[in-house]
């Protein structure tokens, strides 16, 4: 650790409450091309880093503001050798000889994240959900000045107005975002302000997934279809296929096989889940119907153009189907509410369970895991296991007493006659 800078000016609250109050900063040099610097202000003063960039430039932030009028506790408020720990990481040089580079800030961190993502083929939606919940004061912090302090109160004030299961997913890519900074970055010490400060709501996985049955999944397709065959068709492959919307919009001409025996749809794979993935298309069945129709779809268009598009010809985007879709359902006597578009995927996995489809083969038909499909849809698992092991149940007849022998049993039942297999020492 560095020896601090001994400097009288401003070692004491009661020294710096005497200095004029100025815009421009007292500096004192703490390191190579590093100075501290402390701003008078009418209230309490701010701490201000400024880090010389070699080629006869430099640029400041501030850090944190003083123990002008309260106690100092580490993060909000500093005091003259705290705020010089600080300013020294802020500046420090790094292995390559670089220290005039300027620290990144949230707002920074989550644009080279989005640049990540479209680079890898991920979901750059994950980027757009935190920008909407950050304050301003918070995303333009420097990321290696965050605290736990800062992150967990953010994280606390999105539980009131979101779900627990958002929240968690809201702060993984944050903390995703945060994690590609301190990758790159060696002055980003503080992975444990993140690691705490957004750790995960215990508890919140508990879905709350729509089940519909046959009967009003085929009204929605049908209400659906009333406002346009290709709305309709969007519905109908949701429902049949189980895809989410995402991977419905990326189906290309090309993708359907429509003229086999047994039709199929080379289905995209989602965007979701960790690392790049190396299929990125799976086949799922559908009827012959559905293939028929959509066939009619492809006349004079390229194999790579989207199968499914909306009645301008444009392909889907996020969210396009929602207003739509509120009004299928409410056509179909549903809340619109409670069930989305989701609801058909959530239908459609229960559906294969309950039909005795192997749980690997629904997974791979939903591009989902396993583990996924056990924590979400357990209860139909559950009903449906036990729907198998009643057809291998040992019916005794009535409950067993040692005084009660069933009729037509001989009580000198003798054991040694019916060989060892009856008796299990």
């Amino acid at each position: 650790m560095a020896r601090s800078t001994r400097f009288a000016k401003l070692e004491t609250r009661a020294v710096r409450l005497r200095l004029p109050v100025a815009k421009k900063p007292v500096f004192v040099k703490i390191g190579p091309r590093v100075g501290l610097g402390y701003r008078r202000n009418q209230t309490a003063g701010t701490w201000v880093v400024r880090v010389a960039d070699g080629k006869g430039g430099n640029w400041t932030k501030a850090i944190g503001n003083a123990d002008d009028f309260d106690e100092a506790n580490g993060n909000s408020l500093l005091n003259f050798w705290q705020a010089q720990e600080k300013a020294r990481a802020i500046g420090r040089i790094d292995h390559d000889g670089h220290a005039g580079v300027k620290p990144t800030t949230v707002r920074q961190a989550l644009n080279s994240y989005e640049a990540d993502l479209k680079t890898r083929g991920g979901d750059t939606g994950n980027v757009t959900r935190v920008r909407s919940h950050l304050p301003a004061g918070l995303r333009d912090k420097v990321v290696a000045l965050l605290t736990s302090h800062d992150l967990r109160k953010w994280r606390d004030s999105l539980a009131k107005t979101l779900a627990a299961a958002t929240v968690n997913r809201t702060c993984a890519a944050f903390k995703a975002a945060l994690n590609l900074v301190a990758d790159h970055d060696e002055r980003v010490l503080n992975r444990r302000a993140w690691e705490t400060g957004l750790a995960t709501i215990p508890d919140a996985e508990q879905s709350r997934n729509v089940i519909l049955p046959e009967t009003t999944v085929r009204q929605i397709i049908a209400e659906a279809h009333k406002h346009s065959t290709q709305f309709g068709l969007l519905v109908e492959v949701a429902a049949i296929t189980g895809a989410r919307v995402s991977q419905l919009a990326r189906i290309e001409i090309q993708d359907l096989q429509g003229d086999r025996a047994d039709p199929r749809l080379m289905m995209p794979t989602s965007n979701k889940g960790k690392g790049a993935k190396k299929v990125m298309r799976r086949p799922v069945p559908i009827p012959a119907g559905l293939a028929a129709r959509l066939r009619a779809l492809t006349a004079d268009r390229p194999a790579g153009a989207p199968l499914l598009v909306k009645p301008s010809g444009e392909p889907w985007k996020k969210s396009d189907h929602s207003r739509l879709f509120r009004h299928a359902a409410k056509g179909a006597e549903q809340d619109p509410a409670e069930v989305t578009i989701y609801a058909l995927r959530h239908s459609n996995i229960a559906r294969q369970i309950l039909a005795g489809v192997p749980i690997r083969v629904v997974a791979v038909n939903h591009d989902t895991s396993i583990a996924m499909l056990e924590r979400t849809y357990s209860r139909f698992i559950g009903d449906h296991s036990d729907a198998l092991a009643r057809t291998a149940l040992l019916d005794t007849g009535m409950v067993a007493d040692s005084n009660v022998i069933p009729p037509g049993c001989d009580q000198g039942l003798d054991i040694e006659r019916l060989g060892p297999s009856a008796v299990r020492r």
